[in-house]
């Protein structure tokens, strides 16, 4: 990635409070030998950068949507909850964020009582409409 790229990529991963580093591959190899995580070593050749962050699909999400404008950056793989899967990367970087998750979940929650309100809206309504005429003779 060129100058410019690199830094429009660390200003989206700021944003979403995204740490991103690039690392010796020595450096890096030890670190995730003394995690446990040897699945990670082999990919760990050539220029490398990796990213942190606090929500688990922040960095998969900025990552995945900033390679499919820069064909230059590749998603090698991932380290979620001690498991090294390229697979779980892809799908978490379609997940929304946090705060899209809470809405759709809040929506989840809120449509049983959404139709049952309009249910009964209805029914009080026919009754209203049912009510009208025979006042009127």
């Amino acid at each position: 990635l060129t100058v410019a790229e690199m830094t429009e990529l660390r200003r989206e991963l700021r944003a979403e409070d995204v740490e991103f580093k690039v690392y010796k591959n020595a450096l890096a190899q030890r670190a995730v030998e003394s995690i446990g995580a040897d699945g990670l070593k082999e990919v760990l050749v050539g220029p490398n950068a990796i990213a942190f962050g606090k929500d688990a699909t922040a960095p998969a999400r900025v990552l995945a949507k900033f390679a499919k404008k820069h064909e230059n950056l590749v998603l090698k793989s991932g380290i979620v909850e001690g498991k090294v899967d390229e697979e779980t990367i892809k799908k978490l970087s379609a997940l929304p964020n946090k705060e899209g998750m809470i809405s759709m979940f809040l929506g989840c929650l809120q449509s049983p009582i959404i139709k049952f309100a309009c249910a009964v809206k209805a029914v009080a309504e026919s009754k209203e409409g049912a009510a009208e005429p025979a006042a009127a003779e």
